[in-house]
């Protein structure tokens, strides 16, 4: 009798902490009867993924996994755990059934799971991965704060922060808006810098962005020497930035008062 096939491995995008910003997609996914995976720091710790589904009203499945990605920067235990998760995902795989791989935020940004996939197809290089889209933290962080993240020409950037002030300041005069991921380890610095340059009126702060324990501040200068979440970001906001010439688009016109706001006579309200 032949073996099962190996089943899927779908990576499901679960929203930054709001379970009302699951997707259809990833709900249908979630209920249909695959394996769940999701992630932890260490063994036996909560998973801020598997809450999110939780928080929606979905019970966690009795035979659920647990895959361990320590945060750290030591590239032997790093090696170890990524192994380890993989050969735990293969073996799951193997016996035909699905896994789903409970993922906060969106799988294809700054997450997890495309490392994992990786790893798994160096295991197993006939699976099928599938990667279902999800709600990214900035834009329900630029939702939540009530601030737009680019409009009409706007250019955008968003880098962990660690890359540290020096590269931030330089990206601040090439970009309208710089979303700066992770910002704890560089909290003060990064108040600094926004302070020097005159934005921090223009720049918002958000944490957890749609969990029960949300965060969001516009004062920034009120977070400095505090605390705050791994899961935290900035929005920083150049209204002042120089710009070039674009070589197409809409600024090459000087608007009109009828681009600005709508005719009474000819428009609706």
């Amino acid at each position: 009798m032949n073996a099962p096939a190996h089943g899927r491995l779908i990576g499901v995008s679960l929203g930054p902490g709001d379970p009302g910003l699951i997707t259809r997609r990833a709900w249908d996914a979630l209920h249909s009867g695959a394996r769940w995976c999701y992630p932890v720091k260490r063994a036996a710790e909560r998973s801020y993924a598997l809450d999110i589904a939780m928080r929606a009203g979905i019970p966690c499945p009795p035979d659920a996994v647990e895959l361990v990605f320590p945060m750290t920067r030591d590239a032997l235990a790093l090696g170890k755990a990524w192994g380890r998760a993989a050969e735990r995902t293969a073996a799951l795989l193997a016996t035909g059934r699905d896994v789903c791989f409970l993922v906060e935020g969106d799988a294809s940004t700054y997450a997890t799971f495309g490392h994992l996939a990786r790893a798994v197809r160096a295991l197993v290089p006939t699976v099928a991965v599938e990667t279902i889209a999800g709600v990214n933290a900035f834009a329900a962080a630029a939702a939540r704060a009530d601030v737009t993240l680019a409009e009409e020409d706007d250019t955008v950037a968003i880098i962990p922060a660690a890359y540290g002030v020096a590269v931030i300041d330089a990206l601040i005069d090439q970009f309208d808006t710089l979303v700066l991921m992770k910002v704890k380890p560089l909290i003060n610095d990064i108040l600094d810098l926004l302070e020097r340059r005159g934005l921090l009126a223009t720049s918002v702060f958000v944490e957890k962005a749609g969990a029960p324990e949300e965060r969001v501040v516009h004062a920034l200068g009120q977070l400095r020497d505090t605390r705050v979440n791994y899961l935290s970001l900035i929005l920083v906001h150049h209204p002042d930035r120089p710009r070039g010439p674009l070589q197409r688009g809409c600024r090459q016109r000087t608007p009109t008062l009828h681009d600005i706001a709508p005719n009474p006579d000819t428009e609706p309200a």
